[in-house]
């Protein structure tokens, strides 16, 4: 781990006023703002070509029964799935030992799982979110109670974070199912992992995307056209097609994105 740095104190002892940019126009902040949008852009592409590289990530089959605790017992790396095609488990440390056991799991941990999206967004595509910690259940119930945190969480049993690179520090290992066979497609730890938290950064690390026609996939993945899957996320429904309405106002906001991004490359 990397240290803070200390501000530097002038002979005094006293910290030094602020350096803060300069104040201009608006007219010239405006400039320097499209000058950043440029940079802005190209990191977004970049960002998406990365992703892209993931999804060509090889899988690596996950041969060992790992088994954990959760709420209604014993359960499986296939279990935690709930049937959906793909998984990300976040290994949380809570547990003897950790700083702030047993009321609160590790600060870090902690923030992250402040920062966890509406679930129902990912499961709409097909993803499932879980937590893991070596805490017994009667311990991770009443954390979740008492901090408002709704993600499925269980304990892990076995060996599962060391095999997975998450036995010393927290991280997001990635898995897809084919029938029953699973396999583990992406791991995302230390640096970096501090971002994670909303749909895209999820689905982002997953071997399918964000399964949008947009995306640079291999030929086959599953896609549907963006934004029209997007919902309220108390009105997710399977077996729905978007509403009309919705497909009239995500199609002419599309055609806006795309008119600006094609006139900024």
């Amino acid at each position: 781990m990397t240290t803070a740095k200390t501000p530097e104190k002038d002979h005094s002892g006293e910290q030094p006023a602020m350096r803060t940019p300069p104040i201009v126009s608006p007219e010239a902040w405006e400039a320097a703002r499209q000058q950043m949008l440029v940079k802005e852009k190209a990191f977004t592409r970049s960002r998406d070509a990365l992703a892209a590289e993931r999804r060509r990530m090889p899988w690596m089959a996950v041969e060992k029964g790992y088994r954990f605790e959760g709420p209604r017992g014993s359960s499986s790396l296939l279990d935690l799935f709930e049937g959906r095609r793909q998984l990300i488990v976040y290994r949380a440390f809570f547990e003897p030992g950790v700083f702030g056991w047993p009321e609160h799991a590790c600060r870090g941990c902690s923030l992250g799982a402040d920062q966890v999206a509406n679930l129902a967004h990912l499961n709409a595509r097909g993803t499932t979110l879980a937590y893991a910690s070596r805490a017994p259940q009667k311990d991770i119930e009443c954390l979740k109670a008492r901090m408002g945190w709704t993600m499925p969480w269980y304990t892990i049993t076995d060996s599962f974070d060391t095999d997975f690179g998450v036995n010393e520090w927290h991280g997001h290992n990635a898995f897809i199912r084919d029938g029953d066979k699973v396999f583990r497609t992406y791991l995302i730890n230390e640096r970096g992992d501090e971002a994670m938290g909303s749909t895209w950064s999820y689905l982002d690390i997953t071997a399918l995307g964000r399964q949008e026609t947009w995306e640079d996939s291999p030929k086959g993945y599953p896609q549907t056209a963006p934004y029209k899957w997007w919902n309220w996320h108390d009105n997710y429904n399977s077996a729905a097609s978007p509403d009309p309405k919705w497909v009239e106002v995500s199609s002419a906001k599309e055609a806006t994105f795309q008119r600006s991004d094609a006139e900024s490359k």
